[in-house]
């Protein structure tokens, strides 16, 4: 959502001319998104890594539940700020430009 309204708003203004113009629109989208991404995931951990520490009755099953939400907040977290605005990077640029992606790999090697 944050990099189509910092994609959106520049296009509105006019601002996207250049692969330049694209990236820094996803660097604004994908900072923007730091903040809450980092606020949900601190607060789930500090709720999950007392049940994986916890040795009481029950705490063997919710381990089990326990184990696999701590590694999709994790796998989330790294997919939302590093994955993601690489592929949404990809995708504008191929349908808004129009630029094969062969070609902007040899454009930003020189």
């Amino acid at each position: 959502m944050y990099l189509d309204l910092a994609f959106d708003e520049r296009v509105q203004k006019n601002e996207m001319k250049s692969l330049d113009d694209l990236k820094s629109a996803v660097i604004e989208g994908a900072v923007h998104r730091v903040r809450p991404k980092l606020m949900t995931v601190a607060a789930l951990f500090m709720g999950l890594i007392p049940i994986m520490w916890s040795l009481g009755a029950g705490s063997d099953v919710m381990k089990r539940i326990a184990a696999p939400m701590i590694g999709g907040l994790l796998t989330s977290f790294l997919l939302e700020l590093l994955i993601y605005p690489v592929v949404f990077y990809i995708w504008k640029s191929k349908s808004h430009f129009k630029i094969p992606l062969i070609k902007q790999f040899k454009e930003a090697e020189e």
